[in-house]
């Protein structure tokens, strides 16, 4: 009898198993409908009692409404409100999480008890229902697909025990993973660690792992950077057959080439970068020409002349994607013998470039253009800050020239401002190192004349090449792929309630049309210039705005104000940039339009590591800010509330950038609670308020660099 049992047990566990075996193979296009045979092809059930299965197994999801029957024999996915869906989940810090389901506007909150083993970032099967008459919730009914398998945290071993469990260092990541004891590989208790998840058996706590890389003390300054890039899945060394590939690459100027070639080696070129740069991907030559116009040249590396498609040194590049700036170090896209020397347009050398050249009047209007490969020499290296001295002196060398293209330059940002572009202005943190990359001192980048005139040229190219492609000489969209830089029109929503909100400051905003949008923007961030809301209103202005990405849909950047853009200016740093000169090539040679979907695919890549990228900067300027202000934990500063949120609210020190928090339990005074409409902390005995944006004077209480947190309390005077 027991024996029955267990059989009859195997088979209910076997059609569970198969079941979702289908659900997945059905989720890949939730909107088609399958007969049995095409699941049972789909998945490799091919013989007549495996096909039996997938009829029982069909029955059983039928039955429990996670599919439905269209017709005889046919099935979809069920898709209705109360039944499954699928998408990506996100937790935040209580353990709770929500899931993003494409088509569905609000994200599905699922409460921390439902979210079985998924971890932040998978793609997870969802139950939805309505609980006690609420708003939609839902509960994790199987991970689809692990957005990671490896993870980075603290060793812990369990004293006097054959095992231990690696605490993750994300706050999102709501497990620890166990690690038995065949599985240290030389760790040791306290070690920060790089583990790799085995197996995560149904019903267990947690998943089991291994422990592959040892990456040294927790707070030592390596050992907290190279965490970072591992957390993020970027590598921070190149493979040895990447970096022998790039040894072996042709640097020559050889004449056949330069024969096919623009030659432009005898027109004064120059660069303008920041004076610590090392790969310099743009140059700009000028000319005055017999017709009384300006030929302005805009050089980019070509990149592309040496990273061929189908080599290993394209599929490493692809893979990163970008390059990636951490405050002590840039993690490269490419090999640092093409990023630092064989592309760079250093001085004083010949270089293969692609350009975009243009002939334009004294109102900066271009009367001619051309896009193409070319040889050129740059004449001089300049810092911006060389630039700058020249636009605000008039005197040094080549000051013509560059006064020429400051005042054509600014020209065209009036035209763009004009036209809808939207002028953050916003200035970047930057430190001050010692030897031992130690911050000495933070400064904040502000972008003056001289970065205005370089951003000027290269959004003109971008934009230029972008419409070149996108349109044909009667300014009709020639539908050719290509890879844009897109940036979607502000939630309606976000606006509204931003107009709402500094309505209350006595700011007005007119939402009646894209154009009144900008114009209203642009009034609403000069005039809060200077004052005590300036930080609040300039945050909530950038969230209400829509991120940019990669796409072949061209749906225009909105910040810009352009209906066609494209990246084309950076290929040694971007890999879109790369992906847009090998097309622009195509479509000169007289091509085709190629694949459109081929080209999505890698927009969607290069969005994605984009995104990587960024959060590992942010978290590598964290970690600077929190080891910047270990020498003044018991300080007190004046600070502006830059965020707020149900436990607590940020302050952010002007003087430096360091934000940390202040915790609501730790706010004695009074019991208070978040008033989210008006981005407010309020007390509900005293009406005390601490409001995003309001200055309020701080002591620095703790400096946790593992944590990469700042803890600050509030000093009343």
């Amino acid at each position: 009898m027991k024996n029955k049992k267990n059989i009859s047990h195997k088979n209910e566990q076997k059609l569970l198993d198969l079941g979702r075996t289908i659900l997945r193979f059905m989720n890949q296009k939730t909107s088609k409908i399958y007969n049995y045979k095409q699941i049972a092809e789909g998945i490799n059930y091919k013989n007549p009692r495996q096909r039996e299965l997938v009829i029982q197994a069909l029955h059983r999801l039928q039955a429990t409404q996670k599919i439905k029957e269209t017709e005889k024999g046919k099935y979809i996915v069920n898709l209705n409100i109360e039944g499954t869906l699928t998408g990506v989940i996100d937790f935040n810090q209580s353990g709770n999480a929500y899931v993003k389901v494409e088509g569905i506007n609000d994200d599905i909150f699922i409460h921390q008890k439902n979210v079985k083993d998924a971890l932040q970032g998978d793609k997870v099967l969802i139950v939805t229902y309505n609980f006690k008459g609420k708003k939609l919730e839902g509960s994790v009914v199987e991970v689809l697909e692990r957005a990671k398998d490896t993870f980075v945290g603290t060793f812990q071993k369990i004293a006097e025990k054959d095992f231990g469990f690696v605490v993750l260092d994300k706050k999102k990541l709501n497990t620890d993973i166990f690690i038995s004891k065949n599985h240290f590989n030389g760790a040791e208790d306290g070690d920060k660690v790089i583990v790799k998840m085995l197996e995560w058996k149904p019903g267990s706590k947690n998943p089991e792992g291994e422990i592959t890389t040892v990456l040294g003390t927790p707070g030592d300054h390596e050992t907290e950077i190279h965490s970072i890039l591992a957390e993020y899945g970027l590598p921070y060394n190149f493979p040895p057959e990447v970096e022998h590939d790039a040894d072996q690459i042709d640097r020559s100027i050889n004449a056949d080439e330069v024969a096919k070639r623009w030659d432009m080696r005898d027109i004064l070129t120059f660069t303008i970068d920041p004076k610590d740069a090392k790969d310099f991907d743009d140059a700009l030559s000028i000319r005055k020409l017999d017709s009384g116009l300006w030929e302005i040249g805009v050089h980019i590396a070509d990149v592309s002349h040496y990273v061929k498609p189908g080599t290993i040194l394209d599929d490493e590049a692809y893979a990163r994607a970008t390059s990636v700036y951490l405050v002590d170090r840039v993690v490269p896209m490419l090999p640092e013998v093409l990023s630092n020397d064989v592309c760079s347009l250093r001085p004083n050398e010949d270089k293969f470039t692609f350009s975009a050249v243009f002939e334009l009047d004294e109102e900066a209007k271009i009367h001619k253009q051309w896009f193409g490969r070319t040889v050129i020499h740059s004449d001089r290296r300049f810092a911006y800050e060389e630039a700058q001295e020249r636009i605000e002196t008039k005197e040094g060398d080549l000051v013509e020239e560059i006064l020429q293209l400051d005042r054509l330059a600014k020209i065209m940002r009036q035209e763009r401002i004009r036209n809808g572009a939207i002028t953050f202005d916003r200035s970047e943190v930057r430190f001050n190192l010692d030897e031992n990359n130690k911050p000495i001192g933070v400064y904040f980048k502000v972008s003056k004349d001289s970065n205005h005139l370089i951003e000027e040229f290269m959004l003109l190219a971008n934009k230029k090449v972008s419409e070149f492609i996108s349109l044909n000489k009667r300014n009709e969209p020639t539908g050719n792929t290509f890879i844009y830089r897109i940036h979607d029109d502000p939630d309606p929503a976000k606006l509204t309630a931003l107009r709402d909100f500094v309505g209350s400051f006595g700011y007005k905003m007119d939402l009646a049309n894209t154009q009144k949008v900008a114009e209203s923007l642009n009034k609403l961030l000069s005039d809060v210039k200077g004052k005590g809301e300036e930080n609040m209103i300039e945050t909530l202005a950038m969230r209400s705005m829509s991120k940019a990405v990669y796409s072949t849909d061209p749906i225009g950047h909105y910040g810009l104000g352009f209906e066609y853009y494209s990246h084309f200016t950076s290929p040694i740093r971007r890999y879109p940039d790369l992906i847009a000169h090998r097309l622009l090539q195509h479509y000169l040679d007289g091509g085709k339009s190629p694949n459109k979907e081929e080209v999505e695919e890698k927009a969607k890549h290069c969005s994605a590591m984009e995104r990587l990228a960024s959060e590992a900067e942010r978290e590598s300027i964290k970690f600077m800010q929190v080891k910047f202000m270990e020498d003044h934990v018991g300080e007190v500063f004046s600070g502006v509330i830059s965020g707020v949120a149900e436990y607590g609210f940020w302050v952010e020190i002007p003087e430096n950038g360091a934000e940390g928090m202040i915790k609501l339990r730790d706010l004695v005074d009074d019991s208070y609670s978040l008033d989210a409409k008006n981005y407010a902390i309020i007390g509900s005995r005293t009406g005390n308020t601490y409001q995003l944006g309001d200055e309020v004077k701080i002591k620095v209480v703790k400096a946790n660099l593992i944590a990469k947190q700042l803890d600050f309390k509030i000093i009343n005077d």
